[in-house]
C-alpha cells in the first residue's frame, strides 16, 4: 500500500468538490481515524486505487516479460513439503 508522504514531500495538488453531506461524513471519519481530512482522503483514495489495480483481469507486459513467465511455467515442479501439508489438511469450511 502506498504510504502517506509527509506534507513537505508532497508536491502535487489535487482538487475536488463535495456536497456538504459528503464533507461532513469525510470529516467525521477522519476524526475517528485521528487523521487530518487530507490524510484520510489520500489514504482512502490510494487504498481504493491499489485495490482497483490489483483487481485487473488483463495485464499488459512486454514480450520479454511474457517469455520470462513462459520459461518459469515450463520449469519442472519442485517438491514443496509445506504446500503438500497444507493441501492435505481439511478446509475449515468442510468441518460440518
Amino acid at each position: 500500500m502506498a504510504s502517506s508522504a509527509s506534507p513537505s514531500m508532497r508536491s502535487a495538488r489535487l482538487g475536488l468538490r463535495a456536497t456538504p453531506e459528503q464533507e461532513a461524513v469525510l470529516r467525521r471519519a477522519a476524526d475517528v481515524a485521528h487523521k487530518s481530512l487530507t490524510e484520510f482522503i489520500l489514504d482512502s483514495a490510494c487504498q481504493a486505487a491499489e485495490q482497483t489495480l490489483l483487481d485487473q483481469r488483463l495485464f499488459m507486459v512486454s514480450s520479454s516479460q511474457y517469455q520470462t513467465l513462459l520459461d518459469l511455467l515450463e520449469q519442472p515442479e519442485k517438491d514443496n513439503a509445506s504446500l503438500r501439508d497444507l493441501f492435505a489438511r481439511k478446509a475449515p469450511w468442510d468441518n460440518g
